[in-house]
């Protein structure tokens, strides 16, 4: 039978005599499953230093003497940048109130995961300043123990820290460990698919883990206006289901406030928080950037008069909680703490070019154990050659 007459036989069928009912269609009663509006960052960064609000002087005085050896740190890290003994060297000249907020919030037992840009972050945290910069030095691998200080390696591909801060605040909170993680990323790194995958874990498995964006204006020439159209990045967290927060970077007790915050949060089952701290960086990307390029000297002078130190020294010393004697004796310290790293990196590494296959595979293979005897042939008859030179 065509399909032309199957078609002219059902037109022919006699109508059934059965009375149809037609059923209204309805659609089942929807809620959201979260109230957005507990989400929603501040409408203004969050203030304050320049409010009025109580200030605990024992950790102002910390936090005062912690920038100024974190603005030492810098120069002197860029320093040594100029003169060859680093291979680059990443700024946080202006976000210091974040790097220090970030690093003195957390406790022994929590784990930070910086990217290659917060540095000053690990010092902050303990980290030995030399040890937080072999990395950017060409030696080794990371430069310390993750374990040993729980800080994560520095991670200079962009975003990619974040997913493993979750693995790993998830996996403390499964084994009912005491453990908050804080990861760090930088305004470009929240337009990489990193970004957005750990926030959706964190949120699913309400993970002990708080995610700070320092939006310091510039993903190296890009700006935020080319990256994102949200109203703020702090919003990012909404479609998740994290709370945002937004706050001044450059207002160290701001961001200490709104860290700890989170962090408490996280602590008590509370679950994850996306802080953004509206920063900016003063110095260029790194020392292989022109940042006059693409922005103009005097957005970097109007954001000078927001300086992170000098807000903090302003406020303090119009309290009386701060004067000349204090001024001086934070920066002392932290000269003390630039000529000791200055000596120190000024002394040429001992290296040994068998590390290249140590830590690769826990059992090496087959093309490593090649690589590895073709070099150490190398090595030693170079080595020869040498010696046979000084006979003659």
């Amino acid at each position: 039978m065509t399909v032309t007459e199957q078609s002219r036989r059902t037109a022919k069928a006699p109508r059934t005599t059965r009375t149809r009912r037609t059923a209204k269609a309805t659609a089942p009663a929807w809620q959201p499953r979260t109230d957005p509006a507990p989400l929603l960052p501040e409408v203004e960064p969050h203030r304050v230093l320049g409010t009025g609000a109580k200030l605990d002087p024992e950790l102002m005085s910390g936090l005062y003497a912690e920038l100024v050896r974190g603005r030492r740190y810098n120069q002197q890290a860029t320093a040594l940048t100029k003169q060859g003994r680093l291979a680059v060297y990443p700024s946080t000249t202006g976000q210091e109130a974040c790097e220090i907020a970030a690093a003195k919030v957390l406790r022994d037992q929590d784990w930070l995961f910086p990217s290659y840009r917060d540095t000053l972050a690990a010092v902050a945290r303990g980290l030995d300043p030399v040890q937080a910069l072999t990395l950017l030095r060409g030696d080794w691998h990371s430069g310390y123990d993750p374990r040993e200080c729980r800080i994560a390696p520095l991670s200079t591909p962009l975003a990619t820290q974040l997913p493993h801060a979750v693995g790993l605040a998830h996996a403390a909170r499964l084994k009912g460990d005491d453990v908050v993680a804080l990861a760090m990323v930088g305004d470009g790194g929240t337009s990489e698919g990193d970004f957005h995958e750990a926030l959706n874990f964190a949120a699913v498995w309400q993970a002990p883990v708080v995610f700070l964006v320092q939006n310091n204006g510039y993903a190296i020439s890009v700006p935020l206006e080319k990256q994102t159209a949200a109203p703020t990045l702090a919003h990012k967290g909404v479609g998740y289901g994290i709370p945002g927060r937004l706050v001044d970077g450059n207002d160290v007790a701001a961001v200490y406030e709104v860290l700890a915050e989170a962090v408490e949060r996280a602590r008590s089952g509370g679950g994850p928080t996306l802080v953004e701290a509206v920063t900016y960086r003063m110095d260029a990307h790194t020392n292989a950037d022109d940042a006059t390029r693409y922005r103009e000297d005097a957005e970097v002078e109007a954001w000078r008069a927001h300086d992170p130190v000098a807000l903090l020294e302003r406020e303090l010393t119009e309290r009386g909680m701060l004067d000349e004697a204090g001024i001086e004796a934070a920066r002392a310290a932290a000269e003390e703490m630039a000529a000791a790293l200055r000596e120190r990196m000024n002394e040429d590494a001992v290296l040994d070019p068998m590390d290249l296959f140590a830590h690769v595979y826990e059992e090496r293979t087959t093309q490593l154990r090649e690589q590895e005897r073709l070099l150490r042939a190398e090595l030693e008859a170079a080595e020869a050659d040498a010696s046979e030179g000084d006979q003659h």
